[in-house]
């Protein structure tokens, strides 16, 4: 049977999704582990309070990429997100199909290193808990941690095995844990706050090499702690109203979370000495728990480090419920392997896709923390972002006609300064030629797999008469 006939039997996506779900799926997106272990990074990044300037930037690069976002997702609400705006974006039939599959298979790498940092910094904060966890087992070769990391992948496929009504509810449950984790931060700090904290260091917005060096550094972490935000992009076949819905839940998650992000920040900086926040010594993934220490003792402590794993748990499941849907759609458009066109006989989710990227996941939670995040920002930056900034205007030049329900404001500039300030990121960094190799080796072997099975099923660039 080919690729062809077995999509088409397979059962449509139900549009179950609304407004409210759609911002809440985001926001635990966004608001994963991420802050909550990269917020003394972001200070050492830059030295001192001045740091704020990197969340401040992250959250305009956010806003900009989300205004091309909303507009994307309200003109192509089907499942898959980036995946059909490439497709779409570069030709269908042309040279769009081969960076559709690329983005798909980046995404093979780039998405369980995402949900894998999730579950890393749970298993982290796990083992700030109960520091038995960072013993091993099997001849010391596998620590426990890791084991935990990997089980929580575990659970969340697990509870993702259900229709999408059930989902949706499950996250206005966990959405209230991640606001109350990201309150109790904000509280900490306000009520022990001292304002000569936060003040610059001489000369520290002198703009030399270093200045832009650590400003890169920070506003990496920063923007790696705001992506999610597109989340409901992806479930674009399943989003009610989507015209609306997909751009309001786009520019609403951005807003709040920024904001939630700042304020976190200033509180911290209010409460901990920078010196402290940076000293090498310092356990970065509990500074929260030190904040709240410092403020409201041990026991305090101890149950934010428990809300901050229910806040990681609920980003995992977010990420692997959104990412599901991306192969599905990639092979049910006949441009991915077919298995992954398969839709759950009862509850309509695509299961093998869930499953794939779960076990990936898996493996993935017994590599190193900042290994898997630099990975991640580099193929997603180089692989995605860039790709879609270029794309939304190639599109209004190739197509002006298309309906586009939401149009980014003040176009052109948003999806420029999305594409300098992703550029600034990757180049601003002495690691930049790392994540570019590794990048790059994922770029040259997807190629690799789409022109050989390009050939042999005589797609473009091998069949005569298509245009690109």
């Amino acid at each position: 049977m080919s690729e062809e006939n077995t999509a088409t039997q397979t059962p449509a996506l139900e549009r179950r999704l609304g407004l409210g779900s759609a911002i809440s799926l985001n926001m635990m997106n966004m608001i994963g582990v991420g802050p909550f272990i990269t917020l003394p990074l972001v200070v050492a990044a830059m030295g001192g309070s001045q740091a704020i300037l990197g969340w401040v930037l992250g959250a305009v690069i956010a806003l900009c990429d989300g205004l091309v976002w909303a507009e994307l997702g309200a003109a192509m609400p089907e499942a898959g997100g980036s995946y059909a705006f490439l497709r779409e974006m570069y030709g269908r039939e042309g040279a769009g199909r081969w960076l559709s599959f690329l983005y798909i298979w980046q995404l093979g790498f780039s998405a369980p290193l995402s949900i894998a940092s999730g579950c890393i910094g749970l298993a982290d904060y796990a083992a700030y808990l109960w520091p038995a966890l960072n013993s091993s087992v099997f001849g010391r070769h596998v620590p426990l941690v890791s084991l935990l990391a990997a089980a929580t992948c575990v659970l969340a496929v697990a509870l993702l095995y259900r229709n999408l009504t059930a989902i949706a509810r499950m996250a206005w449950v966990m959405m209230g844990g991640v606001l109350l984790t990201i309150g109790a931060v904000i509280v900490a700090g306000a009520t022990h706050f001292h304002p000569a904290m936060l003040a610059v260091p001489h000369g520290a917005f002198t703009p030399n090499a270093g200045f832009f060096e650590g400003l890169g550094a920070a506003t990496l972490l920063a923007t790696y702690d705001y992506w999610g935000y597109y989340t409901v992009c992806f479930l674009g076949g399943e989003v009610r109203d989507p015209g609306r819905t997909i751009p309001r839940a786009v520019l609403w998650s951005i807003a709040l979370v920024a904001g939630l992000y700042l304020a976190m920040q200033v509180s911290v900086l209010g409460v901990i000495p920078v010196r402290e926040l940076t000293h090498a010594d310092a356990a970065q993934f509990a500074v929260v728990a030190v904040l709240m220490q410092q403020t409201f003792g041990a026991t305090a402590a101890k149950v934010l480090a428990l809300l901050v794993m229910w806040t990681a748990f609920a980003s995992v499941f977010s990420l692997l419920l959104g990412y599901s849907r991306v192969p599905y759609a990639a092979a049910l458009d006949g441009n991915y392997f077919r298995a992954f066109a398969r839709l759950h006989p009862k509850h309509k989710f695509p299961d093998v896709s869930l499953l794939a990227l779960g076990v990936v996941g898996a493996v993935f939670c017994f590599f190193n923390l900042a290994v898997v995040i630099a990975a991640l920002v580099a193929i997603r930056i180089l692989l995605q972002y860039i790709l879609q900034q270029v794309g939304v205007i190639v599109l209004r030049i190739k197509r002006p006609e298309m309906p586009r329900p939401f149009r980014i404001w003040l176009y052109p500039l948003p999806p420029l300064l999305a594409l300098a300030g992703f550029l600034f990121i990757v180049f601003s960094r002495r690691e930049a030629s790392r994540e570019l190799l590794d990048a790059a080796l994922v770029a040259l072997s997807g190629s690799l797999i789409y022109f050989v099975r390009a050939k042999r099923r005589g797609e473009w660039p091998f069949r005569a008469g298509r245009s690109s």
